[in-house]
């Protein structure tokens, strides 16, 4: 028992530490520059963004901004023209929504033959690709300034359900002038949108189906060590962090962020480390080898982390304590405040009432089955929970696999087609 809780300690005091750094050590050399990147010899992939990344594999996108009720200025894109789609595209428009320190990119990082957002976009769906509050694409305000606004912070998931996926929702069915969209939602994607139609019943009506990949809502029984030590070490100092003027965790362009870019595509040792690393990060029984490759590798960690808040992070490291799916928890005297009673209420899930679908892995450190099966017996209109049949299948497979065509996708796209006009 001494052991496990120093083990714990050990983590706490490192994760602290690396938080503390990543946000202090700012230069005015970081971020560093394309031009210096591209001499230094980083993938050319990981140096563009969205529409430049999609535009060199052939598909035609476009950057969209939306405004959401409380002020935050978010980026969402469309792929317009798809590379292997020669027919119709199909209605209603699909909206896909990444996950926890993600952001659009994420989806298609994997390249054309294996990224979520090509596979969809090649099969004819008018396909939206979301991004939430914090994050280097959403990292703007029409009050507030994240640089020098603490206030600007002040959100976790949420927030991100109450106001970010309504917003774009609004947008997407106002542009394209339909009354109903699908979505696919990613890990967090998944919890922001059980908390939309908790608290904003009148949006899951606007949604035909959810389709939830290693839906994030619960995570008691989450078995990544390293996720787990470093949520709840950041809840434990949420107040401290604040007091020197920490608000934002694992931005992208930070020192963080930077220096593991630089590392991971220095050599072929260098790479392979930063594949074990994210091996361990989503560790439950085995790894699974080769899923994730090299090349991916090299140009995810040019997107990712995309940055949140800290206060976002704490309450990751809240839901690994609680058997329920429910609000922040401040503490007995602050709740009586903020919600009137001393503990946080939960979250309504029999208010979900669209048809869902979920897909997850037996191999998932951060959403483990238990949780998803816990999520399943809450909600009122499951029409199919499907455990991936790869037994090593894991949390970051879902977006970064070279096998996502033949072991996600399948399913994805029947239920697409399922709810779309022919």
């Amino acid at each position: 028992m001494t052991s496990k809780r120093f083990n714990t300690n050990k983590i706490i005091l490192l994760s602290s530490t690396v938080i503390v750094l990543a946000y202090l050590l700012r230069t005015p050399w970081l971020p560093i520059k394309r031009d210096t990147k591209t001499n230094l010899g980083y993938p050319r992939d990981s140096l563009l963004n969205f529409t430049e990344l999609t535009s060199e594999y052939g598909y035609i996108s476009e950057e969209h901004k939306v405004v959401s009720e409380d002020g935050y200025i978010l980026t969402m894109f469309r792929i317009v023209k798809a590379r292997n789609c020669h027919g119709k595209v199909k209605s209603p428009p699909v909206l896909l929504m990444h996950g926890l320190l993600q952001s659009s990119d994420s989806w298609i990082d994997s390249g054309p033959s294996s990224g979520l957002a090509y596979l969809i976009s090649d099969a004819c769906y008018d396909l939206w690709v979301g991004n939430n509050r914090g994050n280097y694409y959403s990292r703007q305000h029409v009050r507030l300034n994240p640089d020098k606004d603490p206030e600007y912070w002040n959100f976790y998931s949420h927030e991100i359900g109450m106001y970010d996926i309504p917003a774009m929702i609004d947008y997407v069915l106002d542009y394209t002038e339909t009354e109903k969209l699908n979505y696919i939602g990613f890990s967090q994607g998944t919890g922001a949108f059980l908390v939309m139609c908790s608290e904003r019943p009148e949006y899951c009506d606007k949604v035909q189906i959810l389709i939830g990949l290693a839906p994030a809502a619960r995570q008691l029984n989450t078995k990544s060590k390293i996720f787990r030590g470093l949520t709840q070490a950041i809840e434990k100092l949420e107040s401290v962090l604040t007091i020197y003027g920490v608000q934002e965790v694992l931005s992208k362009g930070a020192f963080c962020q930077e220096f593991v870019a630089f590392f991971c595509q220095l050599s072929e040792i260098t790479r392979n480390v930063c594949v074990k690393f994210i091996e361990m990060f989503d560790y439950v029984e085995s790894f699974h080898s080769g899923s994730i490759n090299n090349i991916t590798t090299k140009v995810l960690f040019g997107h990712f982390p995309a940055g949140t808040s800290v206060h976002n992070m704490a309450r990751f490291g809240q839901s690994m304590r609680s058997s329920n799916f429910g609000k922040y928890d401040y503490g007995k005297e602050r709740n009586l405040v903020v919600y009137g009673s001393e503990e946080p209420p939960k979250y309504n899930l029999s208010a979900v009432t669209v048809p869902v679908v979920c897909i997850y892995g037996k191999n998932d450190g951060l959403v483990d089955t238990k949780d998803v099966k816990w999520l399943v017996s809450k909600l009122p209109k499951v029409i199919e929970s499907v455990e991936v049949q790869d037994p090593l299948w894991n949390h970051m497979d879902v977006t970064y696999s070279q096998y996502t065509s033949e072991v996600i996708f399948p399913k994805i796209s029947e239920y697409l087609f399922m709810y779309s006009k022919k």
